[in-house]
């Protein structure tokens, strides 16, 4: 073998470091996404355990949404002010601290408090995974973020399974005392393997008019999408509309001294990549809401079948997942994302036809499993390139920003549907499948503006040199 092959194998191996950041940095969103899952399907256990209503129980979930909407805009600062390493560490342990109180709980008012004060902690947490793995994956991002998904994947799909087996033979407080020795385990890791924390020169100072605008707007924004239906819904995302209009001139007005710089949007491949998040996500939320109802209300399957049949997503996202990276170095993110999101756009086109003719539990499989395969070749990609095209010492401000594009796209995207359904449908349970043709249609122009969003990604990136 001779010295230039030996030399271009050594530079496309992933640093060992990036991998002892990957192992630690992954244990948080598998926890959270546990944590999640199997308090979805316990919920109603939980509501008659501490005699509660549905209503009330329902803010296990919202609480625990709301509250990390709230912490989101405070990642980058605390990153730059306190380092990475020690909000990591200080997450976690109150993350695991909270999960004690939640299991500790002996009333719905307790548990909730403990779930927001999961919230808290997770609203931070949850984007560091990202942000630590650019900050130390150099031009094999792409790769590192592929291998390293896969794992997150994994997680809903045991989630239910764990949460049923658990709630066979335990009570629920056990399913937040699962999270204890993970907690453990993950605060040890990361003393042991993370890099320590270089810290910002010029340290900003905290913008609170900036989080005061930002985070209850954004709160405001995702409550009110969610519960339309109510007039309080509809005041409160009005509301949490014009503090995010607000935050956005103060912004401007404040620059590089605002929570959040949205100046960073006039970077191109950035914005561009913030739009196919917004999409992406809108698109893998909508289907999480309109497949169900289509097979269960419109075809007449059982919940089990149906849960058969929707699992063929996460089957394809597992599939991609691992061959991101290769594509992506091989094709570039435009080709790759693009090329994900025609995929996803294709698995919907046969839904078209059969709600028109006939319902194939066959096609109904092969076009799931496409659409996830797509779906797990859009996100990385545009990750990737959003991260590349902006200096390393801006990473945490652009993982803020990101993030809350993300975030924005799932309750943005349903809402939408819901509308749709509302207005073309009639509220029966045994509905015939022609009903969803239209709300379907919209779905699959959600999928188009992915494509569209997609396609405006470089070929190539090239990170930028330090600010």
């Amino acid at each position: 073998m001779s010295s230039s092959t030996r030399s271009a194998n050594t530079s496309d191996r992933i640093d060992p470091m990036v991998w002892r950041v990957a192992v630690v940095v992954l244990i948080a969103p598998i926890m959270t996404q546990v944590d999640s899952t199997v308090v979805n399907v316990a919920l109603s256990t939980i509501g008659q355990s501490l005699h509660a209503s549905i209503a009330s129980a329902q803010w296990i979930i919202s609480g625990y949404l709301l509250a990390m909407a709230l912490m989101l805009p405070l990642n980058g600062w605390l990153v730059d002010r306190v380092g990475a390493k020690r909000i990591y560490l200080a997450c976690f342990a109150a993350f695991t601290l909270a999960s004690l109180l939640c299991g500790a709980a002996r009333t719905m008012d307790e548990l909730i408090c403990a779930r927001i004060a999961q919230g808290l902690a997770g609203g931070v947490l949850t984007p560091m995974t990202q942000m630590m793995i650019a900050r130390v994956a150099g031009k094999n991002m792409a790769r590192a973020m592929g291998y390293v998904t896969v794992p997150i994947l994994v997680a809903p799909v045991v989630g239910p399974v764990l949460a049923g087996a658990i709630l066979a033979h335990a009570t629920w407080p056990w399913l937040f005392y699962l999270n204890l020795p993970l907690g453990v385990l993950g605060v040890i890791l990361a003393v042991r393997l993370l890099p320590r924390d270089t810290l910002a020169e010029h340290k900003r100072p905290f913008d609170f008019p900036g989080f005061l605008l930002i985070s209850p707007g954004l709160v405001g924004v995702i409550y009110g999408l969610q519960n339309t239906s109510i007039t309080l819904g509809k005041c409160t995302l009005v509301v949490g509309a014009l503090f995010l209009c607000g935050f956005f001139f103060h912004s401007i007005r404040r620059g590089s001294a605002s929570l959040i710089d949205v100046r960073i949007f006039r970077n191109r491949i950035f914005s561009v990549a913030a739009a196919t998040q917004f999409c992406a996500n809108g698109i893998m939320f909508g289907r999480q809401l309109l497949i169900p109802l289509y097979l269960i209300t419109g075809c007449a399957l059982s919940p089990a079948q149906a849960g058969w049949l929707i699992s063929a997503i996460g089957v394809g996202m597992m599939c991609s997942f691992p061959l991101v990276g290769f594509l992506t170095d091989r094709y570039g993110c435009r080709v790759v994302s693009a090329g994900g999101a025609g995929l996803a756009f294709l698995g919907m086109l046969p839904f078209l036809w059969m709600i028109e003719h006939q319902f194939s539990p066959v096609w109904a499989a092969l076009s799931l499993f496409a659409a996830g395969a797509g779906q797990g070749t859009i996100n990385i990609p545009s990750i990737t390139a959003a991260y590349s095209s902006i200096p390393k010492d801006r990473i945490p401000l652009a993982n803020t920003a990101l993030n809350i594009a993300q975030r924005l796209g799932a309750p943005i995207a349903t809402t939408l549907l819901a509308m749709v359904m509302s207005l073309t449908t009639h509220a029966t349970t045994n509905a015939e499948p022609q009903r969803f043709f239209v709300v379907f249609i919209v779905l699959t122009g959600f999928h188009l503006m992915t494509v569209g969003a997609a396609s405006f990604l470089p070929l190539r990136i090239h990170r930028p040199a330090e600010s």
